[in-house]
């Protein structure tokens, strides 16, 4: 398959992918990129689509649309392109001629645009804590030790590490402080989870941590979220707030180096150890994410019933175009369990009762 078919293949994912997950203005930006892409004469007169093409790595797994789509929706806030935050606003003409507007803006706005393909996208949503909630809530049920030590990867600003902070009410199941800052309250289908846990302590790294108290790094996140999920502005605004009064203990490291180092230290009687994360597989290097996972299953065989030790995770399913909440926990045979289908951006829960009752 030539590089070409490959980028083009990952932009129309991200299209399926966006219209699926309720942002067709995200999707009609990627789209619109695609016709700039098939309609580029390769003569290197545009420095973004140049990169574009020449992509050296795997543009789907590297997120290289939303790197591109983050660009664009920084223009937007920065409220120096009116015809391009007319498909924003959604102007029914502006989405007509959305290729004409985005192909103009890739001309002209190149030197803005370019840096935002140098990273991939860091998407931090407090909603996603709904479904580590969750999970928690049914590994409480299997009788792993209601205690947990959280271990996050791909942190981003930390805004899942302040997950103590929240309150949420997943399907009449209420867990959190009544005063809490962020409230969460999924739609939620089947059995609703029951128990209760503490925490014994929560910390996180990523290899390019985000400081939300840096309001330059304040913004690039939230270009990153997508415009359709308007919500999402507020709670990102709570969570800086948050940030601000109390940083959350959020470590700078690759996820394998920090993870050996985290699962070497001594911990209590009574206390369950998690692996978590969301979002987030897909931006670790393949060796990374192997040495994770033997780490994991090695640092599983020595669990016991005393010290417990699961791996939770809310990724994306790039066939179903859903996210789904798996997890794997011992001491047991540390068989991966799917609990959930559920909305990127915490909007709604699909809880599959079938696994709440312990078959797998």
């Amino acid at each position: 398959m030539s590089n070409k078919q490959k980028v083009r293949d990952a932009f129309i994912n991200q299209v399926e992918y966006c219209r699926s997950n309720d942002a067709p203005i995200t999707g009609r930006i990627v789209e619109a990129i695609i016709g700039v892409v098939d309609s580029y004469q390769f003569d290197g007169s545009n420095g973004v689509i140049r990169r574009v093409l020449q992509w050296g790595g795997d543009p789907l797994a590297d997120a290289l649309p939303l790197r591109l789509a983050g660009g664009f929706h920084a223009l937007h806030l920065a409220g120096q392109n009116n015809r391009l935050s007319a498909i924003y606003n959604c102007d029914e003409a502006a989405f007509r001629d959305a290729g004409q507007i985005v192909a103009q803006t890739i001309a002209s706005e190149e030197a803005a645009l370019l840096p935002w393909l140098d990273s991939p996208p860091q998407t931090n949503e407090a909603g996603r804590s709904s479904s580590y909630i969750a999970g928690l809530l049914w590994l409480t049920a299997q009788g792993l030790a209601p205690r947990y030590e959280l271990l996050e990867i791909g942190s981003s600003a930390g805004v899942n590490l302040m997950i103590d902070r929240y309150h949420y009410n997943l399907g009449g199941t209420c867990v959190g402080p009544e005063n809490a800052p962020l409230s969460f309250k999924p739609q939620w289908q089947g059995p609703p989870p029951d128990g209760s846990f503490t925490f014994e302590s929560i910390r996180g790294c990523d290899i390019a941590p985000v400081d939300l108290a840096d309001p330059v790094q304040a913004r690039r996140l939230t270009a990153y979220i997508w415009p359709e999920h308007k919500i999402r502005f507020e709670r990102m605004k709570a969570a800086i707030a948050q940030v601000i009064e109390k940083p959350p203990q959020l470590d700078r490291a690759s996820a394998d180096d920090w993870l050996a180092e985290q699962l070497a230290k001594p911990r209590k009687e009574g206390v369950t150890r998690v692996l978590m994360h969301s979002i987030v597989w897909q931006y670790i290097p393949k060796t990374e994410r192997e040495r994770i996972a033997q780490m994991m299953e090695a640092a599983g065989s020595k669990a016991t019933a005393k010290r417990p030790l699961a791996w939770l995770s809310l990724e994306a399913n790039r066939e179903s175009y859903r996210h789904e909440l798996t997890v794997r926990y011992w001491p047991g045979d540390g068989q991966p369990v799917k609990l959930a289908e559920a909305h990127a951006h915490g909007a709604w829960v699909k809880w599959l009762g079938v696994k709440w009752l312990g078959v797998k």
